[in-house]
């Protein structure tokens, strides 16, 4: 019996004696903030450019989606008054509609007379000018796609630049402390650039492919207005 209790007592001393490990948990902001003052530099220009690329992507979508919407009766309005002979009326329903297919539309209507040739020029001339409203600031989501990996690769040679110069100056004896803020700063610079560049990538291809939609209404739209006007009458 007495065994028995001296057993039990030394197995509660050891665990007694065994140490507490406490689970640490890091945040992504702790990750961040980890990175040395290096580090935070570079995470404070990446978080700049998310910004942007974030702002860009959903201004440029608004007025995408707004260029979009056109009403799909509204060439049928066009051809009647055209058929009738109500010029004037065409292109107060162009004004009201005032989108990028109805700006096309009016641009085809002023010159109503010419030659088929110079009717077809001034349409695509303006279907340039819409073009370029709609992609105003859409290559600036590519530079930030292609940029902020290179930013961020930036950190890395940077923090990996510091542990090497920290394990060289103490000859071999560096401090862990001293070689972990430098390894930090490689490896959350790159994270974050990887993050902001794939965000950026995500968003101006999406907004490439919105636009490439309002640009084939555009030519649909030219294509049927040309085509009306060669009708015989």
């Amino acid at each position: 019996m007495l065994y028995f209790f001296q057993e039990d007592g030394l197995a509660q001393a050891a665990q007694e004696a065994e140490p507490i490990v406490e689970e640490k948990t890091l945040s992504l902001m702790d990750l961040f903030l980890s990175g040395g003052v290096g580090g935070q530099i570079i995470i404070a220009i990446l978080f700049i450019l998310l910004f942007v690329a974030v702002y860009i992507y959903f201004e440029r979508l608004f007025a995408i989606k707004a260029a979009s919407e056109t009403d799909s009766n509204f060439m049928h309005q066009i051809k009647d008054s055209v058929v009738h002979g109500n010029i004037e009326s065409a292109r107060i329903r162009c004004a009201q509609a005032n989108s990028p297919v109805a700006r096309l539309t009016a641009k085809g209507l002023d010159r109503i007379g010419s030659p088929l040739e110079d009717i077809n020029t001034a349409i695509e001339n303006a279907g340039r000018l819409e073009v370029y409203k709609l992609e105003k600031n859409v290559s600036i989501l590519a530079t930030i796609a292609g940029a902020a990996p290179m930013i961020g690769f930036l950190g890395t040679v940077i923090g990996m630049v510091i542990a090497f110069h920290e394990l060289a100056t103490s000859s071999g004896q560096a401090e862990m402390g001293a070689l972990a803020e430098g390894i930090y700063t490689a490896m959350t610079t790159t994270v974050a650039g990887l993050i902001v560049g794939i965000i950026a990538y995500i968003g101006y291809n999406h907004l490439v492919v919105k636009t490439d939609k309002v640009v084939h209404q555009m030519e649909a739209t030219a294509v049927d207005f040309l085509d009306l006007l060669n009708e015989p009458a």
